[in-house]
């Protein structure tokens, strides 16, 4: 009876140790399955989101270009003249010296004649005050009391003072208050800002004395979606139209043609950001350079590339220009070389503190 009683004990801690490992693999298979089923479902998820983004972005190609197509665009038969121009970069990638500081951003104080213009106010990725605008101002001895006019290009972070200013469709000089009371913006969709006088726009228009807006031309990125820019345009006296550009995103051929076909005198420069990232990305994000992919208006897996510069570069010399100014807040060091070359003595580094002025 012994050996009876040792055999069954022996089977029943079998039977136990069986049912033990079938639990234990019923809960791995269960685990499993449940890993299986969340990256089954994540997989979906980022399915559905590339073919929404997909179908949305052609949809906005086609409507950018229906719009495009069907924009009446009259001649301003007479904008008026300044005898002086100056541009001079408050923000952007290099500066002059290394007293004013730098950002992937764009700002430009812009005197034209008896008017000064504050073109796009930075990108304040940090949310300072005072922000770098502010206080590369101060160094170069400006106030905002100075301003006649603020001018936004397009709605994007680098240009309207950060993120949470794109987000909520606003712009700010920076991240504390700034009296801007009685200054009017011109702004190419509804924005709010307080203090300031936001005037919408829609076609070219004057602005000032010799000053003009191109008015809005739009354009369907893949990621950033419905884009309105707008540029300014100013006709110096005996020289032509100097076109002062945000980022190009409506692509140097349509700001070319929108500018030709609606002011009578030549075109004599163009100065600000055209996004050439075709080599870096002054923005990056654990690894990915985002201006290639986010606002050149191409598909993400083909982003603009040096035959597009070299094309844009022929486009431009066909105007024979007399100024050319690429900015460095969305173009790499080898497209901002390649424009130098091309150009030779009428280019000009768009850097901070360094003033472009045409007379």
């Amino acid at each position: 009876m012994p050996i009876l009683d040792e055999r069954q004990n022996t089977n029943a801690f079998a039977r136990t140790q069986q049912c033990k490992q079938k639990q234990g693999g019923d809960q791995a298979m269960g685990s499993r399955g449940a890993l299986i089923f969340a990256a089954g479902g994540l997989l979906g998820l980022l399915t559905a989101a590339a073919g929404y983004l997909a179908l949305r972005f052609q949809r906005g190609r086609h409507l950018a270009d229906r719009v495009w197509a069907a924009t009446d665009c009259p001649k301003l038969a007479d904008i008026g003249a300044v005898k002086h121009l100056s541009i001079l970069p408050l923000i952007d990638w290099y500066a002059a010296t290394s007293e004013l500081l730098t950002e992937p951003g764009v700002s430009y104080l812009v005197r034209a004649g008896d008017t000064t213009l504050l073109f796009d106010v930075g990108f304040n990725a940090h949310a300072e005050h005072p922000s770098p605008l502010l206080r590369n101002m101060a160094t170069l001895g400006l106030a905002v009391a100075d301003l006649d006019a603020i001018f936004i290009s397009h709605m994007h972070e680098d240009h309207v003072g950060g993120i949470p200013c794109q987000l909520r469709h606003t712009f700010a000089l920076s991240a504390g208050p700034v009296d801007l009371r009685g200054i009017p913006a011109w702004v190419p969709q509804p924005m709010t800002q307080p203090g300031a006088e936001m005037r919408v726009v829609t076609g070219p228009q004057v602005v000032a004395p010799g000053v003009a807006t191109t008015g809005v031309i739009p354009r369907q990125m893949f990621f950033l979606g419905w884009t309105q820019e707008q540029s300014i345009v100013v006709n110096v006296e005996g020289k032509g139209l100097v076109i002062i550009v945000g980022c190009g995103h409506p692509t140097l051929e349509r700001i070319l043609e929108r500018v030709e076909r609606c002011f009578d005198a030549p075109i004599y420069g163009v100065v600000g950001g055209l996004h050439y990232p075709v080599t870096a990305s002054r923005e990056m994000l654990a690894g990915i350079p985002l201006q290639r992919i986010l606002g050149t208006g191409k598909w993400p897996w083909d982003p603009i590339n040096r035959a597009d510069v070299r094309d844009n570069i022929a486009l431009l010399q066909s105007r024979h220009p007399f100024l050319v100014g690429l900015s460095p807040h969305d173009s790499c060091d080898w497209s901002i070389t390649a424009f130098r070359k091309a150009f030779g003595p009428v280019y000009r580094d768009v850097w901070v503190g360094q003033e472009i002025v045409v007379q």
